[in-house]
């Protein structure tokens, strides 16, 4: 496979073939791990992780040592010159002297985006705040094809937050683009899906409930994946306590559901999932940590081989001065970003902001 694209910023980046050909990859990594021992020997991958993580920075730094290559970076932003109030777009120029490829997680929405406008060597979205994050998602669909045999005519069931769930949001974008998928939407009112990506399954007619009941959708899921509400995207701290703890898949609830169900998760957990049901042949979410080191390394490969240095998805924007058109998304990277321009697409209604995908005001 040839990726057309030099970066993973969205799932969409990438077609359908290109996804179906990183599976077969990761799954060649799998079964002759040896194979690629050295095939990034003398390569380094740059971690540059805003936000605290487990699986995504741990996959991405062994699966690059686990291809011959190195790693340099930082955890925590305290780590280094972000510290001094420098700019994610300087951050990256300065990485890419160091390093062949950036991988990148940060708490703005957009922060990847930025990166990739600022340098000429390929750069992966580890997660930019309540966004995207497509290597999750790449080891999700790992997960689904490896557990149901198939991506199509799959009824999927999204738990929890999902309106600051990157990870939720990123599966969608990819499974709709598949046969006979169906979604529910189970949620809070309070944490719905937000409305580009309901507005993107309904011009697709892509067939999707919602509902703030986990039981009424239990019977009809081939893949439940949970969430857990995620305590660092509320800015009031009472509203998070109190949405907390409003779903728990336990064992009673999985009498209701089917023998072949996959129930996966992003990890980490609180307490959406008892620790009883691990011991359940349904439950997914660990042997998906493993898959996420596998596609990830399938990914390190080809965007180090992609020919085409292109970046169409970076050049189809309209340009607005910030005073006559801004993000109202306190979240996005415009918000913090020195020097940023502000830029939109238009849409059906209005604009939306190309960094995090909001509505302009």
């Amino acid at each position: 496979m040839d990726i057309m694209k030099k970066d993973l910023l969205e799932i969409c980046n990438l077609s359908t073939s290109e996804i179906d050909d990183l599976i077969t990859l990761a799954k060649d990594i799998i079964k002759n791990p040896d194979k690629y021992r050295e095939h990034c020997k003398n390569k380094k991958i740059a971690t540059l992780f805003y936000e605290p993580s487990t699986r995504t920075r741990f996959s991405f730094e062994s699966a690059m040592l686990d291809l011959g290559g190195t790693v340099v970076g930082f955890s925590s932003p305290t780590e280094c010159s972000v510290a001094k109030g420098e700019s994610v777009a300087d951050t990256a120029r300065t990485v890419e002297c160091f390093a062949d490829i950036i991988a990148i997680r940060h708490f703005k929405e957009g922060a990847a985006y930025v990166a990739a406008t600022n340098v000429d060597i390929p750069v992966i979205n580890a997660g930019d705040g309540g966004h995207h994050h497509p290597t999750q998602t790449l080891a999700d669909l790992l997960t689904i094809y490896t557990e149901k045999k198939t991506f199509e005519n799959l009824t999927i069931g999204l738990c929890g937050d999902l309106k600051y769930g990157r990870t939720v949001h990123s599966l969608v974008s990819a499974m709709k683009r598949y046969k006979g998928t169906k979604f529910y939407f189970i949620s809070p009112t309070k944490l719905k899906m937000p409305e580009h990506v309901m507005t993107a399954l309904e011009n697709c007619n892509i067939e999707h409930i919602e509902t703030a009941y986990l039981e009424e959708a239990m019977p009809e899921l081939d893949v439940l994946y949970m969430t857990r509400i995620q305590r660092e995207r509320f800015s009031n701290q009472a509203e998070y306590i109190k949405l907390k703890g409003t779903y728990i898949l336990d064992s009673p609830k999985l009498e209701f559901a089917k023998e072949d169900l996959c129930i996966m998760h992003p990890l980490p957990r609180v307490d959406e999932i008892a620790v009883e049901v691990d011991a359940d042949p349904r439950a997914a979410y660990f042997r998906q940590v493993k898959n996420g080191k596998f596609i990830r390394m399938a990914l390190i490969i080809k965007l180090l081989e992609a020919t085409n240095t292109e970046r169409p998805y970076i050049t189809d924007a309209t340009e607005f001065a910030p005073t006559v058109i801004k993000c109202r998304n306190t979240r996005c990277i415009s918000s913090i970003e020195q020097g940023l321009t502000p830029l939109f697409i238009k849409a059906k209604t209005g604009y939306r902001c190309i960094y995090c995908d909001c509505k302009a005001r």
